[in-house]
């Protein structure tokens, strides 16, 4: 952690570990209101009371979230957590327990340093903001309301198609809206292009090949800070299977206890 953050964003401690703090009475009434989960600001309120020295969350690079949430949910409620799961084999329904610890250690961590080399041309990569990530959620989830709103409609089919149509375009450029953010530069022999405008440009109208290529390396890149799925044993049957583990924010930083 360290890197990727803007000036002043970051009072990183002489020692390099940032201090994380326990969530308050008040941070755990945001982690359950609904409408600030949903746009972001619940988790940055959170991440300001629980990380001081993280001055502008919004600015926190996306690869440090996934560590930044369990690291406050340790910090509040300790390295147990319970979540349920579903046998595949026998249908069975049932609790278990996971270490947080092992979820942390588990995480991989993504080297920007290297750059994608293609040809003549060199890529250099970014990871995205906590801003940046979360509006182009808030606007995938939309999109995809939208069009589960026009499949329910009675519009003729061809109204239909045509709305269909353009809510598949608008997703469409969110995704190379997405991977050009994610890009700090294109160095080639005629010079080093880091124009935001510019190299969304050069997205819209490169090579099929040569698009799928940094598409697949951003996304390459973004895994490494991944959950990595469970392992769990079923306590009925005692088949054995994988279960994936994510951050539902509604449920992840609230206790039974």
């Amino acid at each position: 952690m360290g890197k990727f953050y803007p000036v002043d964003s970051l009072d990183m401690p002489q020692n390099n570990e940032i201090p994380i703090f326990p969530m308050t009475a008040i941070d755990e009434i945001t982690a359950r209101t609904p409408d600030a989960l949903f746009n972001g600001t619940a988790m940055m309120n959170i991440i300001s009371s629980c990380v001081p020295s993280i001055k502008d969350p919004w600015s926190i690079p996306s690869v440090d979230l996934n560590a930044l949430f369990v690291a406050i949910r340790l910090a509040s409620y300790g390295h147990i957590m319970e979540i349920g799961s579903e046998c595949p084999a026998c249908g069975h329904e049932h609790e278990f327990e996971i270490d947080l610890r092992h979820i942390l250690d588990g995480m991989g961590k993504p080297n920007y340093d290297q750059p994608l080399t293609m040809g003549d041309m060199i890529i250099r990569l970014v990871p995205l903001t906590y801003k940046q990530l979360n509006e182009t959620n808030v606007l995938q989830f939309e999109d995809q309301k939208r069009m589960q709103s026009i499949n329910s409609t009675d519009l003729a089919d061809e109204e239909k198609a045509k709305m269909l149509g353009e809510s598949l375009r608008r997703i469409t450029e969110i995704t190379l809206d997405l991977i050009s953010l994610s890009i700090a530069s294109i160095q080639t022999p005629d010079g080093n292009v880091t124009n935001q405008e510019h190299i969304k440009e050069f997205l819209y109208n490169c090579e099929k090949t040569v698009f799928e290529r940094i598409r697949n390396y951003a996304s390459d890149l973004r895994k490494l800070t991944d959950f990595k799925p469970l392992k769990i044993k079923c306590v009925e049957c005692e088949h054995e299977y994988l279960q994936e583990f994510s951050l539902d924010m509604s449920n992840f930083f609230v206790t039974n206890s």
